[in-house]
């Protein structure tokens, strides 16, 4: 792929942020991390309040990709078998099963959104494992793939019964886990409260172009943007004692206020987590306008791409939310850029 074609994707990268910064609003963090997603072919988990943007926000970035999207919502009761299939009655009276959501839709499934996805039980998120993993699932005697899909979750954090946190194999599937929240600018705000543009979504989401990045390309210039971008000697080096960090924080001389650091720790980022940092740092280098990965690239998307690998002794994870976010800010000051 020449230097001129990734040039092309950029342009087109520019021009769906623009598009999904026209339907949220105070959301060009996300919007940037997400686009850094879609780019790295990875998975993302979405945390925030109800009512803040996150499946508006996500219509529109499926929007803007083009293919199926698809959203189911996570309950105490939904089995595994309802997103592969779903019987019912027909109108002859006769029961029948057709595809489910992840089904439904075949190779052209490109984004799936399991909102509330902490209030579905273990086996259901062990059938959502395999589908990240494998991208395939078996039903009906068969197997069928997703080549192009890209999952997003959304986890409740506010209301604790009846849910199930996803298990840490499941989380480390997820390339970044972003924070969506209220802006806090007043202007926005009233934008919000008063722009009637933002009462109607279904409206909203129409105004974006269909297909601005076609899915059924963006593995090729995934890939292309991860041999092309390239990384040096002593950015590897960086970036490794980063991870290092996140393992055994301690080694490196890290302190939390009112943490006992020999206790913290019960596993740090795995490889595959490290691994997902880089190609999200080179994407972010990418979209940049370089050809290398800078620190300030890996900086960038540190917390996001590898606080959620990280698991807490059970006694700090109530305070897993301002821990994480203490740790990654430590690792960050302690280790010297290049």
């Amino acid at each position: 792929m020449t230097d001129q074609h990734l040039a092309d994707w950029q342009q087109r990268a520019q021009v769906f942020e623009k598009a999904i910064n026209s339907v949220v609003v105070g959301l060009e963090r996300p919007v940037r991390l997400i686009t850094t997603a879609v780019f790295s072919r990875g998975h993302v988990m979405l945390e925030g309040d109800v009512g803040v943007g996150k499946t508006t926000l996500l219509r529109a970035v499926a929007r803007g990709i083009g293919g199926a999207y698809e959203r189911i919502e996570g309950t105490i009761d939904l089995m595994p078998n309802d997103l592969v299939y779903h019987t019912y009655i027909n109108e002859l009276g006769k029961p029948q099963v057709d595809p489910g959501p992840i089904l439904k839709h075949g190779e052209h499934l490109a984004t799936f959104f399991f909102n509330e996805v902490n209030r579905a039980r273990p086996q259901v998120h062990s059938l959502l494992l395999r589908v990240m993993a494998e991208k395939s699932v078996t039903a009906f005697n068969r197997e069928y793939y997703f080549p192009h899909l890209q999952v997003f979750a959304d986890r409740n954090r506010v209301e604790k019964d009846e849910t199930f946190e996803i298990p840490s194999a499941a989380r480390d599937r997820f390339m970044l886990e972003l924070r969506i929240e209220t802006p806090q600018n007043s202007d926005l705000q009233k934008e919000l409260m008063f722009n009637p543009k933002f009462y109607d979504v279904d409206h909203l989401i129409e105004t974006i172009d269909a297909g601005i990045l076609p899915y059924r390309e963006l593995n090729g210039i995934g890939k292309a943007i991860q041999h092309q971008i390239q990384a040096s000697g002593t950015l590897q080096n960086y970036a490794l004692e980063l991870w290092q960090a996140t393992r055994d924080p301690k080694a490196f001389g890290i302190s939390i206020d009112n943490v006992d650091m020999d206790r913290l720790i019960l596993a740090g980022a795995s490889a595959r987590g490290a691994a997902m940092l880089m190609r999200a740092a080179r994407v972010t280098a990418w979209l940049n306008n370089r050809n290398h990965v800078l620190p300030e690239d890996i900086r960038d998307i540190f917390h996001e791409a590898m606080a959620h690998r990280i698991f807490f002794n059970p006694t700090y994870e109530l305070r897993r939310t301002h821990i994480a976010e203490q740790l990654s800010k430590k690792i960050l000051q302690q280790i010297a850029a290049p």
